[in-house]
């Protein structure tokens, strides 16, 4: 029997297809777009075409997501936070702490020593520094969102954007490029904003974070500066899996096999 995770998003809808086993037998991330009912619908046949499996050879699904309630024949819908918790502690054991970015909110989830949820903060009134944001700098910078990942390299000025704020923050990246500063100095200045902000959120959860087993999810894992600097800021090594945006959708197929 087979079980189907499935994380709808802001940004991206992504798909776990896992056995009895535990194993991830496929996966899928593709663009949300205005009609998460088809999104939905392209990454279920890209799970079950890359893995070869029939729908009907599926024992369960479970929903997670803000439009989680938009996936129908589903045994459950459970939140993000419990999913991407589930996921993170079954892909790096005796994590403490999950730091998730993702298109629109970010969050810090601590977990127990058994991997439950025993505490969280989320930023969900703002999209500083989430996938939202990055985007948003890319297209001021006029680069690829893909490409901000290294353009950091080299940096030396530390210097930090005054504001976080989506809009002021384009705006005075704009005004950087105008005075002449140089484009690894600004997405440098740019990671480090968003890693204070993050290291504050994380403080929330647990104020003494030294010797911490740390790690990350959600779609902005896959911005190498941003786990830099985010590292450099919490004074440790972040462990970030090879999927990070999978993470959510893995942590419900999971809870669909231990549920069904």
């Amino acid at each position: 029997m087979y079980y189907l995770g499935i994380d709808i998003g802001s940004l991206s809808c992504d798909a776990v297809l896992i056995n009895e086993a535990k194993e991830v037998l496929s996966s899928s991330v593709i663009p949300t777009g205005a009609k998460n009912i088809e999104a939905i619908a392209r990454v279920k046949k890209e799970v079950f075409e890359n893995s070869g499996i029939s729908e009907s050879d599926l024992k369960a699904i479970v929903s997670t997501g803000y439009g989680r309630n938009r996936v129908e024949e589903k045994l459950t819908s459970v939140t993000e936070i419990t999913c991407h918790a589930r996921g993170i502690s079954e892909t790096f054991k005796g994590t403490e702490v999950l730091v998730d970015i993702g298109g629109q909110d970010s969050k810090a989830i601590l977990l127990d020593e058994d991997g439950k949820v025993a505490d969280f903060a989320m930023n969900d009134k703002c999209a500083a520094g989430t996938g939202r944001f990055l985007e948003a700098m890319a297209r001021a910078l006029q680069v690829d969102i893909e490409e901000l990942a290294n353009l950091d390299e080299g940096a030396m000025k530390g210097l930090t954007l005054s504001s976080m704020c989506t809009v002021f923050a384009e705006s005075e990246v704009v005004s950087l490029i105008a005075n002449g500063t140089e484009i690894n100095e600004i997405v440098n200045g740019m990671n480090r904003a968003i890693a204070s902000r993050t290291l504050s959120l994380v403080k929330r959860v647990k104020q003494d974070i030294n010797g911490s087993k740390i790690s990350m999810s959600g779609g902005v894992g896959r911005n190498h500066g941003v786990v830099r600097a985010l590292s450099e800021a919490l004074k440790c090594e972040i462990n970030v899996p090879e999927k990070p945006d999978t993470i959510g959708a893995l942590g419900a197929a999971l809870i669909a096999l231990e549920r069904s």
